[in-house]
């Protein structure tokens, strides 16, 4: 019934009518989905829509940094200082319960929008107790969403120093931490500081601390930069949201960044992904070799129809 309502749907999305984008991205969510990916993707190529117009901004770092309430605010400076036509959407993973497999915290509750404003667009997700700071469903909606909006922001679940998924579908990764939290030690680590574009002290409320944090960072990516010849040091922003203070600087850096990453490699990495989840060593040993020659240009649905081909090939020649 819905695909049969998807041209519907999707003309209403273009003009981000909530509850097209809300039905849209359910049907997206639930499982044995493949038919309405490939329909959805097909429809929205029909109505001239292309996810290469959307930056995607990944949004991570450690549990209690803050990440929530900074892009509530980011919401209310966004909404003043770019034109009507400019739009954003989130995505937040929230940790789930062990029991349900729903979320527990609940992002939406600090992240407070105008509920009749259309340029912007918020939805949780479960992480479905997985690592990365993702979820199996996350990377679809990301795509779909690109479509329909300017900006798409993924607030990652607290993640640990090796879990850099939201890294490989964004163009602009930011690392969120909070002074002397802990995250010290963290800086003389390599994992995760080695990945974001730019890096956000939040919770800068006490000049001070904030201060100590950001020398102690700083003095680790001048390590990094000596040890990794041309690597550059990454921007460093104070923010604070109950001083409102840093916002707008950060905001500003980001309505101006221009690295766009590419999507047909993108979609490799996404495709070898899937591919370890779903076929586990199997899948890897299969294709080793294979992925390499597929047509990068190629839709992810047409990708994991090859993929999937290839497999049940395998499965029936022996």
């Amino acid at each position: 019934m819905l695909l049969e309502r998807l041209e519907e749907l999707v003309q209403a999305a273009k003009f981000r009518e909530k509850f097209p984008i809300a039905k849209i991205i359910s049907s997206i969510e639930k499982e044995n989905n493949f038919d309405f990916r490939k329909s959805l993707f097909a429809e929205l190529k029909n109505q001239g829509l292309s996810e290469e117009r959307a930056l995607t901004i990944g949004f991570t770092g450690t549990p209690g940094a803050g990440k929530s309430s900074l892009l509530g605010e980011f919401c209310k400076e966004f909404l003043k200082v770019t034109s009507a036509e400019k739009s954003m959407a989130i995505v937040a993973i929230d940790p789930s319960s062990n029991l349900s497999g729903g979320s527990i915290l609940g992002d939406r509750t600090r992240v407070i929008l105008p509920s009749r404003e259309n340029r912007i667009y918020f939805r949780s997700q479960p992480s479905q107790l997985e690592l990365g700071g993702l979820n199996p469903y996350t990377y679809p909606v990301i795509r779909f969403l690109r479509h329909i909006f300017d900006y798409v922001f993924i607030e990652t679940v607290g993640i640990g120093q090796n879990e850099i998924s939201v890294s490989l579908i964004s163009d602009l990764s930011i690392l969120v931490m909070q002074p002397l939290g802990g995250d010290q030690v963290q800086f003389m680590k390599s994992g995760i500081m080695e990945i974001p574009n730019a890096f956000v002290i939040n919770k800068c409320d006490e000049e001070a601390l904030a201060n100590s944090s950001y020398h102690m960072l700083l003095t680790t990516l001048e390590f990094i930069r000596d040890i990794l010849p041309g690597t550059s040091i990454p921007p460093i922003f104070k923010t604070s949201v109950q001083k409102k203070s840093g916002i707008l600087e950060l905001l500003d850096f980001i309505l101006h960044f221009k690295g766009f990453r590419n999507k047909n490699e993108e979609r490799l990495k996404q495709i070898y992904k899937w591919l370890e989840a779903e076929y586990g060593r199997f899948g890897k040993k299969t294709l080793q070799g294979e992925l390499e020659k597929l047509p990068t240009s190629a839709s992810f649905e047409v990708l994991e129809e090859i993929c999937r081909a290839k497999i049940q090939e395998k499965i029936l020649g022996d």
